[in-house]
């Protein structure tokens, strides 16, 4: 089990007063590998989310990076309760979210909203706009009357930067920021306080995704909106997060405040990342450290034994093969699981 950043030493649930909106605890989420047609049985697991602890604080963005397939989304959903988690705590405002029941749980959507990667796929194309981002509305009975709910809808579509009249409209007449803005209203119908952006400008063009991203800031300031940003584009992620977290095979390997990540990497996984990420000035991205990884990323199926990064890190030693490093606060307010790292520990 990691250690846990700015936990209790206790470990009990931080209360609903706290600053800490969302505490994730040693969180697991195992898929099992089955083997049979009639008669089926488990053969294996595939480790998605392995581990993984972490806490987002009231009003903050916190930015999950990593490769494809590492378990950012896992974790999303897993917090979401869309995947029941194998092990593990997810207290979300002072609740542990698996202790309540499919009553309970429904009545606590509404606080927890998530936008989808791609805008295409994520919105009905039977239904129009309108009647998607109402569609909460009447499911949590937010609305008494159908001039309320039209109105309700007025003000959403206004919030994203969409015309009203737009609502009648079916998606595939909206381009693809118009769609995610559309997602974005959708999930802010409920009025949550906590919504998963599950990448949600990766499909985008470029000059829409600084649209879609100055539109979550803007949202997170008037309706004072928590964000767990999911991501896999470094130079988003740094714009718009207060704090960054990156995953690699199921784990999280570091933590930091976001300039202190950019500035001073710890964890060689973070500095690959950071020495692949492309930069403008051809004189700057000529003098600087590049960090080449060899192999390719394990199989969550059977992961290397000790720390999961070790088959492909330039500064492994033989303790690597055989110890799993825990997230550790190495400097005031950065983690790291790296048994290389300075002020780790006796290495």
């Amino acid at each position: 089990m990691t250690t846990m950043p700015d936990t209790q030493a206790s470990g009990a649930a931080a209360g609903a007063d706290s600053d800490v909106l969302l505490d994730v605890i040693d969180l697991k989420m195992h898929f099992p590998v089955t083997s049979g047609i009639i008669l089926q049985r488990t053969v294996a697991h595939i480790k998605a989310v392995d581990g993984v602890t972490f806490q987002v604080k009231r009003g903050e963005t916190f930015g999950l990076v990593g490769e494809s397939g590492c378990g950012k989304t896992t974790t999303g959903r897993c917090i979401l309760q869309l995947y029941k988690p194998t092990a593990g705590q997810i207290i979300f405002d002072g609740e542990e979210l698996s202790s309540l029941t499919s009553r309970q749980m429904r009545a606590k959507r509404r606080e927890m909203q998530v936008i989808f990667q791609d805008p295409y796929s994520s919105l009905n194309p039977r239904m129009t706009a309108g009647n998607i981002i109402g569609e909460p509305l009447i499911v949590h009975g937010l609305v008494a009357n159908k001039a309320e709910y039209r109105e309700r809808v007025a003000d959403l579509l206004q919030n994203v930067g969409l015309n009203p009249y737009m609502a009648d409209r079916f998606p595939h007449e909206f381009s693809g920021g118009q769609r995610q803005r559309i997602g974005v209203a959708r999930a802010l119908s409920v009025s949550p306080k906590f919504i998963v952006a599950d990448e949600p400008v990766s499909a985008l063009d470029v000059s829409i995704q600084a649209q879609i991203i100055n539109l979550l800031e803007e949202l997170q300031e008037q309706f004072g909106l928590t964000f767990l940003f999911i991501a896999h584009d470094l130079s988003v992620v740094r714009h718009i997060s207060d704090r960054v977290g990156v995953m690699y095979l199921g784990h999280l390997v570091e933590i930091a405040d976001r300039n202190e990540i950019y500035a001073n990497p710890l964890h060689p996984y973070t500095k690959a990342l950071l020495s692949a990420v492309p930069i403008p000035d051809p004189v700057l991205d000529a003098q600087r450290e590049r960090v080449l990884l060899t192999g390719e990323v394990p199989s969550p199926l059977n992961p290397p034994s000790g720390c999961v990064f070790h088959p492909r890190c330039p500064i492994a030693i033989d303790d690597c093969n055989e110890n799993i490093p825990e997230l550790r606060e190495v400097a005031p307010g950065h983690w790291a699981s790296c048994l290389r790292v300075p002020g780790y520990g006796s290495y």
